[in-house]
């Protein structure tokens, strides 16, 4: 086990824990260490083996205001996550009667890892290890959130979580997403929110290189309700409806949806 799983195995807790219990894996014990073992880095928390223990330690932390927003089952719908890292909610709407899972990222985190933790991805490697354990048919492309169009098909239920703060153009991707959405679809967005600032009143806040985590370039917005709402609007959507504003780890998060 490299140094950096057994730091995260440390840190682990039981909200993480939790959030990856939704989808317990249940691998054999050897099977489930040595997917420890041959992979460098997580960012989802995954369940391996309760019963021995053993979890896929992840970065991410506190994902629990997340499960209240995800449906019990997804029975009949073609599901699409955007900026899937991991999957973990690829295969969680799998797991739950998805009929068809498409999930994409474009690698980004690769130098976002390298630059935060020292640690070396080749990309995917966490995707790979848990499909195959589960034996899933969820469908992986390296796709940039902005290159959307090139999917050609809608989507009854698309993950838009932690990526609208991470594009540059953040309507431009809602405009994507509506154009992917079927016409009694909907999306569940979950974003960064703003700090609070008695003096900048502004629906959306433009951020800088690391103001938000240290050593991360990629997070550009902080988000208001409001400011989604207009975005979705401008979009195709209709209103945005907010679901809960949590702090988690000192950052101030939105989760809600836009429906056609």
């Amino acid at each position: 086990m490299n140094a950096w799983t057994a730091t995260a195995l440390a840190e682990l807790t039981s909200a993480e824990r939790e959030v990856a219990d939704l989808l317990a894996i249940e691998a054999d014990p050897a099977d489930a260490r040595g997917v420890l073992e041959q992979v460098p880095y997580w960012f989802h928390t995954f369940a391996l083996n309760r019963t021995e223990g053993i979890y896929a330690p992840g970065t991410a932390r506190d994902h629990r205001y997340r499960i209240p927003a995800i449906p019990e089952s997804f029975e009949g719908l073609s599901v699409l996550d955007i900026g899937t890292f991991d999957g973990f909610y690829a295969f969680l709407a799998e797991a739950r009667g998805a009929d068809r899972v498409v999930a994409v990222d474009n690698e980004q985190y690769i130098e976002w890892v390298h630059a935060r933790w020292g640690v070396k991805l080749e990309g995917g490697e966490g995707f790979r290890a848990i499909h195959e354990l589960l034996g899933s048919r969820v469908e992986y492309r390296k796709l940039d959130a902005l290159e959307l169009d090139r999917l050609d098909e809608s989507f009854d239920f698309i993950f838009c979580c932690g990526i609208l703060h991470r594009v540059e153009a953040p309507a431009l991707l809602l405009r994507l997403l509506r154009r992917r959405l079927s016409e009694v679809g909907r999306v569940l967005i979950e974003t960064h929110g703003v700090f609070a600032d008695p003096d900048d009143g502004d629906p959306v806040h433009r951020y800088g290189p690391g103001e938000v985590y240290p050593h991360d370039a990629y997070v550009y917005w902080g988000l208001t309700p409001a400011g989604i709402d207009v975005l979705g609007r401008e979009s195709g959507f209709r209103r945005f409806e907010l679901i809960d504003e949590p702090m988690i780890d000192g950052h101030p998060r939105l989760i809600g949806w836009l429906r056609t």
